[in-house]
């Protein structure tokens, strides 16, 4: 198992320059940040833009993988998308991963100014998105028509570094989503119960992932896919469960997904008066000392 951390962008880089590298001391596996405009009790805060973000924390560091968790059609088109991940993937050597989902309803979603999208939209112009970015990332040259996302001579050179493209991390609970990604992903995303963390009990949490992970094992099959090929993340903080409340909490909390087949948790970096706020010394401890005591 492995344990990785969301990094809101929210700092001013020379406060958040200090964060990414302590990120990479602490030894966590990955670093991720969130791929909006701004979101839900942030929206009257600093928020930086994710890919400036990353491209600053490939420089920072030397060892953490970095990516987003997730991006979406919300604010992205697959050309000009790809083309800078095989910019992030070169800078950073080949530490990029691409979490990626077919975004949400937040207030931030109809930025542009167009209608907010139905769960159906958001699923169909998914469809589309994700199939033309892999074609991107993986062919020196890409034309093709669609209903939501078109390219024309798109060039994809000199390529990414990781072969043969940056891994998609694809977030789905849905039937389309999960077939999405055992055709597409190197890893699948969860953060629980779309519900929310009001109308899951804690007991019952577990239960939700455990459904989860049996339709992400049909999908895979449906595919002629081993489920096991994909990198199985749990993202914490959209649950009621406190796994960052003490050390304890957190072993007892990982020891759960770990057993039921969840290969990388993701928590949040504390943020000091918000929804993700924790004791920053605990949550060092956790990542120092916590995957060690699961035995």
């Amino acid at each position: 198992m492995r344990l990785s951390t969301v990094i809101l962008p929210i700092h001013r880089w020379s406060e958040g320059q200090k964060i990414w590298q302590r990120a990479e001391e602490l030894g966590f596996h990955a670093a991720y940040t969130y791929d909006h405009l701004t979101w839900r009790s942030f929206q009257d805060d600093p928020w930086f833009g994710a890919v400036p973000t990353l491209t600053a924390a490939a420089c920072a560091t030397e060892r953490l993988r970095l990516g987003t968790l997730v991006t979406s059609p919300n604010f992205r088109h697959p050309v000009t998308l790809a083309k800078e991940l095989m910019t992030l993937d070169d800078i950073s050597q080949g530490r990029i991963t691409v979490g990626i989902g077919v975004g949400g309803t937040g207030f931030d979603a109809t930025a542009f100014g167009q209608e907010p999208w139905g769960a159906r939209e958001r699923a169909d112009r998914f469809d589309e998105f994700l199939p033309l970015l892999d074609k991107l990332l993986t062919q020196e040259a890409t034309t093709e028509e669609g209903r939501f996302y078109s390219a024309v001579e798109a060039r994809g050179i000199p390529g990414c570094v990781q072969e043969p493209r940056v891994p998609f991390y694809v977030a789905a609970t849905g039937p389309r989503g999960l077939k999405l990604a055992a055709e597409y992903g190197q890893g699948w995303v969860t953060y629980g119960d779309p519900r929310g963390p009001g109308d899951v009990p804690v007991n019952q949490a577990p239960a939700v992932i455990e459904a989860q992970l049996a339709k992400l094992q049909a999908a895979c099959a449906a595919q002629g896919r081993d489920a096991a090929d994909l990198n199985k993340v749990l993202l914490q903080g959209s649950t009621a469960e406190k796994p960052l409340a003490s050390l304890d909490a957190f072993v007892e909390w990982a020891g759960t997904y770990r057993d039921l087949g969840i290969d990388e948790l993701v928590v949040h970096w504390p943020v000091p008066d918000s929804i993700f706020e924790n004791d920053l010394a605990v949550f060092e401890r956790i990542a120092t000392e916590g995957l060690a005591q699961l035995g």
